[in-house]
């Protein structure tokens, strides 16, 4: 079985028109070169365990320490609104119009635990619940979402094979439907 960031690459890698470049935020990362890629990507893919219902600590200190070097770098230039009228525009002045975000997660929680009436989270989503939070982050960036893709129950009932054929469809589906999708030069 390919591990996950492999698996990504490689998709892309063999489709026609892809450049990757891969950041692993646990093998550490340049700030301003981590700025650069978001400027430079027309979409970007994030992979993450959740742990305790939301992104382990590494990663939100990658993002603190990246989206503020990126302030007037590229990621983002102000908070969106004015001094004229402070009380609108919030969220609006991100730098990245145009690119698109998708965010792969994986959890020990089964799916159920999101859908079923009575279990753990309420019949929430992952994306509107404990994902809220990152989904408007990137929003604030100006990216627009992918459908999202979520490992479940990888803890006590993992099938690797069976996720790793759905992953790599919903890759297939999502980049086949991009309508802006054009090759590289």
């Amino acid at each position: 079985m390919i591990p996950l960031p492999e698996q990504r690459k490689t998709f892309f890698l063999q489709q026609e028109g892809f450049e990757v470049k891969v950041t692993n935020v646990s093998e550490g990362y340049d700030p301003k070169e981590e700025v650069a890629k978001y400027v430079w990507a027309d979409f970007v893919i994030y992979h993450t365990p959740i742990w305790w219902f939301q992104l382990p600590h590494g990663f939100k200190e990658y993002i603190d320490v990246v989206f503020t070097e990126g302030h007037n770098n590229g990621i983002y230039h102000s908070d969106g609104r004015s001094s004229k009228n402070p009380a609108i525009n919030y969220g609006t002045g991100g730098m990245l119009q145009g690119r698109k975000y998708m965010v792969t997660t994986t959890w020990n929680a089964p799916r159920e635990a999101f859908t079923l009436p009575g279990e753990f989270f309420n019949e929430t989503s992952v994306d509107n619940g404990p994902l809220f939070g990152f989904h408007r982050m990137n929003a604030f960036t100006g990216m627009t979402p992918l459908e999202s893709f979520h490992f479940h129950d990888v803890e006590k009932n993992a099938d690797l094979k069976r996720d790793m054929q759905l992953y790599s469809a919903h890759l297939a589906r999502e980049f086949s439907t991009q309508p802006d999708l054009v090759p590289a030069e």
